[in-house]
């Protein structure tokens, strides 16, 4: 986990925001938008980089109330859930929330995750203000620890 101001986020001068194109899932989360399609394509051709790994269901259930139910019982929970790490050390769902919910509700402990650090996300973000307000988000939180 990252906790030293050496740990610290600088901006790429040459970052290009992930483009939009029309049928791309996006994951909104307030400024920050990001395309989980080109992440999951990303993903898929990088895997020697981004390890699978195991989580505890509990851990990242939230009791989304605004889930749809029709979509959570379709879920497929072999289907890994991908998680950001939002500030050092802590990570959220940003694709697999109805897989998650399922998982939940089944009895299910544990279920897979690629957990992306920073570097691994902040590519598909899909606009220069989210990424230069994510860096400068980043780094307070390295400053305060």
């Amino acid at each position: 986990m990252r906790k030293k101001k050496s740990d610290l986020l600088s901006a790429d001068k040459n970052y290009v925001p992930a483009s939009e194109d029309d049928g791309d899932e996006l994951y909104p989360n307030g400024i920050f938008v990001f395309n989980i399609t080109k992440m999951i394509e990303y993903i898929r051709a990088h895997q020697d980089e981004i390890p699978l790994e195991s989580i505890e269901v509990k851990a990242y259930t939230r009791g989304w109330s605004k889930l749809a139910e029709v979509t959570i019982d379709k879920a497929d929970i072999t289907v890994p859930l991908i998680l950001a790490e939002i500030s050092p050390g802590r990570y959220n769902v940003i694709d697999g929330n109805h897989r998650l919910e399922k998982a939940y509700r089944v009895g299910v402990d544990h279920i897979t995750a690629y957990k992306l650090t920073p570097e691994h996300h902040m590519p598909f973000l899909t606009s220069l203000k989210a990424y230069h307000t994510y860096i400068e988000y980043w780094n307070s939180k390295i400053k305060d620890m």
